[in-house]
């Protein structure tokens, strides 16, 4: 069998440390989240590796260290309400729940999203609400929230999400025209009407598939 504690701890100096991850609370959220206990089971020995892997319905569990990334870049604190676009196995909601008070994560894939809602539910995860729905178009009914991630990429920034950041809030997204040209990028509410928008990184995720993003 393999030695999770080891390969976890590996993956945090390794992958997230060396390569510039500072913040605390973020490493002390992925070592606390059990990567094993999210990804497939014929894929267990790939836990920790360095890279997406495969889920079903052509969707994928981001890389570590692009969670750890885009949760650094988010700048949350303890009080965040949080939103995330594409929730996968329930990976990085559980991360960001470790940090933020609240995560409310949107799931097109109504089978992915019934799956992660009971894993995070059994694993006591209880201040994380799964959703099936557009992520493109937000979830309006719980907003404002203080940070969106999207774990998709768009055409464009979606004019529903942005309208959902409360002042001062943060939003990370992969944009780009085709699946090989995508920029990681942080927007910023800086008042009712003005915002800023920041390049972070070139990146590689799977469509944000709706009405504000990619057609199906």
């Amino acid at each position: 069998m393999w030695d999770f504690v080891a390969l976890r701890n590996r993956m945090i100096k390794e992958q997230l440390e060396e390569r510039g991850i500072s913040n605390r609370a973020v490493i002390e959220a992925m070592r606390t989240v059990l990567r094993e206990e999210f990804v497939p089971a014929d894929l267990l020995g790939f836990a920790y590796e360095d890279g997406p892997l495969p889920l079903d319905e052509g969707q994928s569990i981001t890389q570590p260290y692009m969670v750890a990334y885009m949760t650094e870049a988010l700048e949350l604190t303890p009080g965040d309400r949080v939103l995330e676009i594409g929730t996968g196995s329930g990976y990085g909601a559980a991360v960001l729940s470790r940090i933020a008070t609240a995560v409310f994560t949107i799931e097109r894939v109504a089978v992915l999203a019934g799956t992660a809602r009971e894993l995070l539910r059994d694993l006591g995860y209880t201040n994380v609400r799964v959703h099936v729905g557009d992520g493109s178009l937000g979830w309006p009914e719980h907003a404002p929230y203080d940070a969106i991630m999207v774990t998709a990429c768009a055409p464009k920034i979606p004019k529903p999400l942005m309208e959902q950041l409360s002042v001062g809030g943060r939003m990370i997204i992969p944009v780009g025209p085709h699946p090989y040209t995508q920029t990681l990028v942080r927007v910023r509410r800086l008042k009712e009407n003005k915002y800023s928008q920041e390049n972070l990184k070139g990146v590689m995720f799977v469509p944000l598939v709706g009405a504000a993003g990619w057609p199906a």
